[in-house]
């Protein structure tokens, strides 16, 4: 929280800032989850509100948005729209059902492995942006539903972005604040994340895997494809796939090169766009570059503008930080009841409200328990359930993560609708069982 906050907060009608800030929030949730107005106009909405009932000033609201998120989603989406006009979605695409000879239930778990481990080296939303279309014309070719494979793609994409320092944004402030190395991460988080994500795929076979059968016509016919046809233009392929290699390098060294991950997206984005460019009338530059930003997912980004603000409003009136504290209160500073309750209360939260803020408020609170457990070194056990907590927890609900919100926007866009509660009712148990294996995993390595 910013110390000048209290100052600049003046409530109307002398009300708690907690209690306006709460219903601000929940009636925000409430609206998201009824869906009869769509996720942007309520969180924008929401935002202007804590903004005229005086929880936030206008400076304070902006200062709470995640600009490196919004950034490196934005940068993304436009590297992906201009990248997809060369074909090489299609290429992996057809590659891909090619391997499993076009059965769908081999499709899905395919699918579910590249997006984990890309999910690992890029983050998340990189990288079901990357996914989702070529999901869409394989699923289109095979004249099956997409759904439940787009939903095993989230759940891979957050687990497989667990994994790592670069993964998960959640994992990115806890490396910044303790220290800790990409090699720390994968050390202490790879192997229960390879766990959880066997798992998930079996449930994900079981579930659905197992049912989705597409007729011998269609899977013949999309045997039959030659893939190197579908590379439309061989110059945009280079200049793209050059441009992603080096903003994936851009990634993984942002921190030795003093660079947020919002800055390496946004520059790759407007050198692949110069590229594709060079050589053409201003007339036809200006048609790209307007089809090009159209591609943006720009309900998503709203969304994510309002929602940064909504939570910003109940970070500032000390919410956060009051249920916070009740936490390490109530766990009695044992470190194994602290580390398990924080590991749980992390996903659950996480899946309610956006894991940043969360995570960003429990940053300092944990490390001023370094005392009661033994100094900095002690504090590990929190730190990894922290990041377990978060990143899992993610999957519960279609607002739990980024990547949640970009997979749904792709997939409306293209016709497959996702609904809150629908999804919630399959996502919220599966992401319970991902914490209950974590809760083993901490429990028998460090505590």
């Amino acid at each position: 929280m910013h110390p000048e906050s209290h100052e600049a907060m003046s409530v109307l009608f002398g009300m708690n800032p907690m209690w306006v800030s709460s219903l601000v929030l929940i009636a925000t949730y409430a609206a998201i989850m009824s869906e009869k107005v769509n996720r942007a106009i309520v969180s924008l909405l929401g935002a202007g509100i804590m903004i005229l009932l005086g929880v936030l000033n206008q400076e304070m609201a902006i200062r709470g948005v995640d600009f490196n998120t919004i950034a490196l989603l934005t940068g993304m989406m436009i590297i992906v729209s201009v990248t997809r006009k060369c074909g090489v979605f299609q290429y992996v695409a057809i590659w891909s059902a090619k391997q499993v000879k076009a059965n769908p239930a081999g499709i899905m778990l395919m699918l579910q492995i590249v997006t984990a481990v890309f999910s690992a080296m890029l983050d998340n939303v990189t990288t079901v942006l990357l996914i989702v279309p070529v999901t869409m014309v394989i699923c289109e070719e095979l004249k099956i539903r997409p759904y439940p494979i787009l939903v095993a793609e989230i759940f891979a994409s957050n687990i497989g972005g667990t994994a790592t320092l670069i993964g998960d944004p959640p994992n990115i402030i806890i490396g910044s604040a303790t220290g800790l190395t990409f090699n720390d991460f994968v050390m202490n988080l790879t192997p229960v994340v390879i766990v959880i994500q066997i798992v998930t795929v079996a449930i994900f076979h079981v579930l659905w895997g197992r049912k989705l059968s597409a007729s011998q016509e269609n899977r013949e016919r999309v045997m039959k494809f030659n893939e190197k046809e579908a590379i439309t233009d061989w110059r945009l392929l280079k200049q793209s796939l050059a441009v992603i290699f080096f903003v994936i390098l851009g990634f993984i060294l942002a921190r030795q090169l003093h660079l947020e991950p919002g800055t390496v997206a946004m520059s790759g984005a407007a050198v692949l766009m110069l590229l594709a460019n060079l050589g053409r009338d201003a007339e036809t530059q200006s048609h790209e570059v307007h089809h090009t930003f159209t591609e943006v997912e720009w309900i998503t980004i709203f969304f994510f503008v309002g929602l940064f603000m909504v939570v910003s409003g109940v970070e500032h009136a000390g919410v956060l930080k009051m249920l916070a504290e009740y936490l390490v209160a109530a766990t009695g500073g044992d470190l194994a009841v602290t580390a398990i309750a924080i590991l749980w209360a992390s996903a659950i939260l996480s899946a309610i409200i956006d894991n940043i803020p969360f995570v960003a408020t429990m940053i300092p609170l944990i490390k001023n328990m370094a005392p009661t457990f033994g100094g900095p070194e002690g504090l590990l056990p929190l730190w990894w359930s922290l990041s377990l907590g978060a990143c899992l927890g993610g999957n519960g609900t279609l607002i739990g993560a980024s990547a949640n919100l970009t997979v749904a926007g792709l997939a409306e866009r293209a016709g497959t609708s996702f609904r809150f509660v629908t999804y919630m009712k399959i996502a919220f148990p599966i992401m319970l069982v991902s914490i209950a294996i974590s809760t083993v995993y901490v429990w028998w390595r460090y505590l």
